[in-house]
């Protein structure tokens, strides 16, 4: 019996090629919605292509005769910015910016943009979700207006182009790809082949040109960049923009970047007059005062940067079976830990006992080196002894009570060599209990002598 032939699937999602014989919403695969669109024609190897002779200029070179001086950079007038960046803007560079509604994005662009100005480069700002004298306000209130910075308030992809041939700008910012439609595709603004289309566009401008532009991108609820996945893969550079809306520190973080590393940070405050660099934000994680029970400074890393940052715990008795775990800037999880590490090895009761962990400033603690900081100023409250000035704890914690290395633990311990703290308590201690007998005959020595000694 002859087999039947299989129907070649009408259908195909332009993200990861899965095929299906009906229209969906939503890729089966990937699970993208509006990716799923009729299948063309085969393309490949099977369609015949004639080759084109490439012309003078685009000739294939050896790797040892490409000039990079062809690529220099050039600041953007914002320290931090350019950090992040890896030390400037390069010329035909793609910048995609994406970050939570209201972080401030706009207001770090229009700075930026500012500043390119006030250094006799000419910007082209488009701003596709507000209208100019909705900028202009908020320019005046930043203090960022000068005459070489352009803007103009235009939805349509052709009609920013003909802004650019008319302007001849030497930065083009867009705010933002998800409201710019192009004729040239199907669908509103911000669908996925319309976010397609009007970013390839703009980087082919910009690689044609030599001509950098910075595009801003929406994120979804889980905090990923809206969009196609081929969004970030078409730009050069990936930065995101985030912060708690509770305190006025943000920090600029690189997720991809083709010129520069992706362990850089910067780290920016939003005031009333706009947005302002924080060069060194040493003394923004810092309690100030007497030394009180229950506080560690621990130094962290934002990047390549070392930030010192309090850590602060308060234990108290719980009033029922089952004591309250709050924590507010590091991990709930890592402190559960951390609490029952006390318990077994330090012999402190804090079943019976409500725990609340916070950090100093609004900077979240993601990273293992916290965790000796977090024993200690737990410990430091239990037994209502406050720790020694100076003194400065970094290490990971493991369950048998061990204090393990951490990353660029040398760097982290030059810069709180830097800051003042003469004492830092690491791995070389060993263990829990030897770092707490070693803090217990610092702070022995430490006191003076009409002074008790303190934890």
């Amino acid at each position: 019996m002859a087999r039947r032939p299989t129907p070649t699937a009408p259908y195909r999602c332009t993200e990861c090629g899965w095929t299906t014989i009906k229209w969906v919403g939503r890729c089966g695969e990937c699970q993208q919605w509006g990716t799923v669109v009729e299948a063309s024609e085969q393309t490949g190897i099977l369609r015949a292509m004639t080759p084109v002779a490439p012309s003078a200029e685009r000739a294939a070179r050896r790797i040892t005769e490409v000039d990079t001086a062809d690529a220099p950079r050039r600041t953007s007038g914002v320290g931090e910015f350019d950090r992040v960046l890896g030390g400037g803007i390069v010329p035909g560079a793609a910048i995609l910016l994406s970050g939570e509604p209201g972080v401030g994005k706009s207001t770090l662009l229009l700075e930026v943009a500012a500043q390119s100005a006030r250094a006799g480069r000419r910007v082209l700002y488009a701003s596709a979700e507000e209208s100019t004298a909705q900028v202009r306000l908020r320019a005046e209130r930043t203090g960022a207006l000068h005459d070489e910075l352009y803007l103009a308030a235009e939805t349509d992809l052709a009609t920013i182009l003909g802004h650019v041939d008319e302007v001849q700008p030497d930065l083009i910012i867009v705010d933002s790809v998800q409201t710019v439609s192009s004729a040239l595709s199907d669908g509103v603004a911000g669908h996925p082949s319309q976010v397609r289309e009007v970013a390839s566009t703009l980087i082919r401008v910009a690689k044609d040109r030599d001509l950098p532009v910075i595009i801003v991108g929406h994120v979804t609820k889980d905090g990923t960049i809206a969009g196609p996945r081929v969004l970030e893969h078409l730009v050069d550079v990936v930065c995101h923009f985030e912060g708690d809306r509770q305190t006025s520190l943000r920090f600029l973080r690189a997720l991809k970047n083709r010129f520069g590393p992706t362990d850089e940070s910067g780290c920016f405050d939003m005031t009333g007059a706009g947005i302002a660099e924080v060069p060194d934000p040493s003394a923004l994680f810092l309690g100030h005062g007497k030394p009180v029970a229950g506080t560690c400074v621990t130094i962290a890393l934002e990047g390549r940067r070392a930030l010192p940052v309090e850590v602060q715990a308060l234990t108290i008795p719980g009033n029922g079976g089952n004591p309250r775990r709050i924590v507010n800037g590091v991990d709930g999880s890592r402190v559960a830990m951390v609490l029952a590490v006390l318990e077994k090895r330090l012999n402190l009761q804090l079943s019976t006992r409500d725990v609340y962990v916070s950090t100093v400033g609004g900077v979240r603690l993601t990273e293992p080196a916290a965790d000796l900081a977090i024993a200690i100023a737990v410990a430091s409250s239990m037994d209502n002894h406050a720790l020694a000035r100076g003194v400065a704890v970094i290490g990971e914690l493991s369950l048998a009570g061990e204090v393990r290395p951490v990353t660029q633990q040398a760097q982290r311990r030059s810069e709180a060599a830097r800051l003042g703290y003469r004492t830092v308590i690491d791995s070389s201690v060993g263990s829990i209990r030897d770092a707490r007998n070693a803090l217990t005959l610092h702070a022995r020595g430490a006191a003076e002598p009409d002074e008790a000694p303190t934890f």
